[in-house]
């Protein structure tokens, strides 16, 4: 093994070994250090507090500036929940995390899947999204789950979300092999169900779908409509309410039953509403701090505009 090599598994074993012993915490004492990671990380470190806000503030222009401050605060102690809680998955049991994490209808997911056919669960980084594998545990044994995932920049890091994300039998897969993944799982007959977090911000210069979300113009990723209709899967929706701290109950609503029979964009324009729905019933569990809306429409369109006139002056030549 080279040098780098063995940095990285050194760093891996070290980094697995805190969140191992952090897991083995009881949930009252993870709270506890949450708490303390709250003050550490708004009042100390700041952490993406200036986008955080200008998150808030474009987002519900109606509401004063003392409103947006304490949905803020909310924002920070509900992200280090999720931290602790996050890490805590490497020890939680199969009962533990029935009780935390409930699914009322898990029943659309079987009946959908009942004839062969794939489900595409669309879903938004909202509650606690990495315990939303365990809907295995709700599923028929023969239907297989997974979860696509962006990889980390940080490869220790990566590694220790591998590990945390194949908890209750889930397949994470890489985003930019899930069409072929997906293909060859049809291919050998296994029923599938999986996770598309469809409400990141894509590339720049997409062939992509605008659309409004949360008062703001907003660029959508259409990877998982175009996938589900090349694939012919059916879509469903994930709303999750959070009841009390470490407790998430998640219900399920069909965006379609066949992803090949609906118009261009229709999919995605469903999965945005769905999940603004979620959002406007209680915003400090969104995740705020992710840079959503870096791209304006006017920018990439006059961009746009100026390559195609580019490529117009090349033609005429």
């Amino acid at each position: 093994m080279d040098d780098k090599g063995s940095k990285k598994g050194i760093g891996y074993s070290l980094l697995y070994v805190v969140a191992y012993l952090h897991a083995m915490l009881p949930f009252s004492v993870l709270y506890l250090l949450s708490d303390i990671l709250f003050f550490g990380a708004y009042h100390l470190v700041r952490y993406r507090r200036r986008l955080v806000r200008r998150n808030l503030e474009n987002a519900f222009p109606e509401k004063s500036q003392k409103q947006i401050v304490k949905l803020e605060k909310k924002f920070y102690h509900h992200l280090c929940d999720y931290f602790v809680e996050t890490l805590k998955t490497l020890r939680l049991s199969d009962e533990e995390v029935r009780k935390r994490m409930k699914f009322e209808n898990p029943e659309i997911i079987n009946r959908l899947t009942a004839d062969g056919k794939s489900c595409i669960l669309s879903l938004g980084h909202y509650g606690n999204w990495e315990w939303v594998p365990s809907i295995c545990l709700y599923l028929q044994p023969e239907v297989k789950q997974g979860l696509v995932y962006k990889e980390l920049h940080s490869k220790a890091f990566n590694s220790l979300f591998l590990k945390i994300r194949s908890r209750f039998n889930s397949r994470p897969i890489e985003m930019r092999s899930v069409y072929r993944k997906m293909i060859k799982l049809q291919q050998a007959g296994e029923k599938m169900v999986v996770g598309f977090l469809a409400d990141q911000r894509p590339p720049r210069y997409p062939d992509q779908y605008w659309t409004t979300f949360l008062h703001q113009d907003t660029l959508v990723q259409t990877g998982m409509e175009k996938i589900a209709k090349l694939l012919k899967c059916a879509i469903v929706y994930l709303d999750v309410t959070k009841v009390e701290r470490g407790h998430y109950v998640g219900r399920f609503f069909v965006i379609t039953p066949d992803a090949s029979l609906e118009p261009e964009f229709v999919i995605m324009e469903r999965y945005i509403r769905k999940l603004e729905e979620t959002v406007l019933r209680e915003p400090a569990y969104y995740l705020w701090s992710h840079n959503r809306w870096k791209f304006k429409r006017s920018v990439i369109s006059s961009q746009q505009s100026a390559v195609s006139n580019q490529q117009s002056a090349v033609s005429s030549q």
